[in-house]
């Protein structure tokens, strides 16, 4: 536009120019040489304006040039500027390993810092941007935070991301997916998640189920397992071979396997749970003390005074207290001691 207006004014100047000094100055013709060559003899006023209109067409290649280079400078800003939304985009879903290129010097510490952040919206951020793709996201995440379910395919984001863990929860809360579904996808659901909806499936899965899926296993549904066994309801029977599968599955404390004894006291047979403990305590030394509980639980004095016997003075302190006591004729409760 502002080169159509100059060229106007330019045509005006070179015909004003003319015209004045071919009526008030000369009508005169004139030949001139150049390069050894005589040109064709022309009006002055025409050898006046011929300068006129070469400094013209200079003029707008100059113009073009440096417009030229300005729209490609506000292009790299305009790119940058969609990239630095990419990244606060990014940012807000907490994308891992975020590295943007930027052209220009201007967005390049703004997207160096976003890269290297993580933001998260407020609880009370409840007004719009002018941006359609940080509203976008924004929304998405304020329903997911909501139970709502929303559609993440668009973002590209891992399985891991936080976002696709909790959206993936309340389609599995929802009833839109079921647990089967989630710990069958080992390439498509989180570990974490899997392992969370592992817990729900194992308190009314039958045996082989909860085999097919133990990789997914944890100390809390280990636990909610060995509540079934020979329960009242959602019995489960299980023989010693697949509880210590289960066992070998897990990295399990002194503690957990006291616990874990607990658990089974309610209705397993006592021969059957005095086998499995000292099993494990046979494999692994963290068990001995649920064996030592085990034995002590089920008034197996004698067994139980014999592994005391042959440990170090060191070792039992607190099974050992219980064992003199129990010599002495005093009845305590063994939870007392553990």
């Amino acid at each position: 536009m502002q080169i159509k207006k100059y060229t106007i004014a330019a045509f005006i100047l070179i015909v004003l120019v003319g015209w004045y000094v071919y009526s008030f100055i000369t009508q005169e013709s004139v030949s001139i040489s150049f390069f050894g060559q005589t040109l064709p003899s022309m009006p002055i006023a025409v050898l006046v304006i011929i300068p006129l209109i070469i400094f013209y067409i200079a003029s707008v290649i100059h113009m073009l040039f440096y417009s030229l280079v300005g729209a490609l400078r506000l292009h790299k800003h305009e790119k940058d500027h969609d990239k630095i939304v990419d990244s606060i985009v990014d940012a807000y879903l907490g994308k891992e390993n975020r590295s943007s290129s930027f052209k220009t010097d201007r967005y390049k510490l703004f997207g160096y810092l976003i890269d290297n952040a993580t933001i998260f919206p407020t609880e009370d951020f409840d007004f719009e941007v002018d941006n359609k793709k940080i509203n976008d996201v924004l929304s998405a995440i304020k329903s997911i935070k909501k139970g709502e379910v929303v559609d993440l395919r668009r973002y590209s984001l891992p399985p891991s991301n936080a976002y696709v863990i909790q959206n993936e929860r309340n389609r599995y809360k929802k009833a839109a997916i079921s647990a089967e579904d989630i710990l069958s996808g080992v390439n498509k659901f989180d570990i974490s998640l899997r392992k969370e909806v592992y817990i729900d499936f194992v308190k009314t899965a039958p045996l082989s189920g909860i085999e097919k899926y133990k990789n997914a296993l944890t100390k809390e549904s280990l636990f909610e397992i060995l509540s079934r066994v020979n329960a009242d309801t959602k019995t489960l029977v299980v023989s010693n071979d697949s509880l210590l599968s289960l066992f070998k599955d897990l990295k399990l404390t002194s503690r957990d396997y006291i616990e874990a004894s607990k658990k089974l006291s309610r209705a397993m047979l006592p021969e059957q749970r005095i086998k499995l403990f000292e099993t494990l305590s046979n494999e692994n030394d963290a068990a001995t003390d649920s064996y030592l509980f085990t034995l002590f639980d089920l008034e197996m004095l004698t067994p139980a005074k014999e592994i005391l016997d042959i440990s170090q003075p060191n070792e039992y302190a607190h099974f050992k207290a219980y064992s003199s006591l129990r010599e002495c004729g005093k009845h305590f409760d063994i939870n007392l001691f553990v």
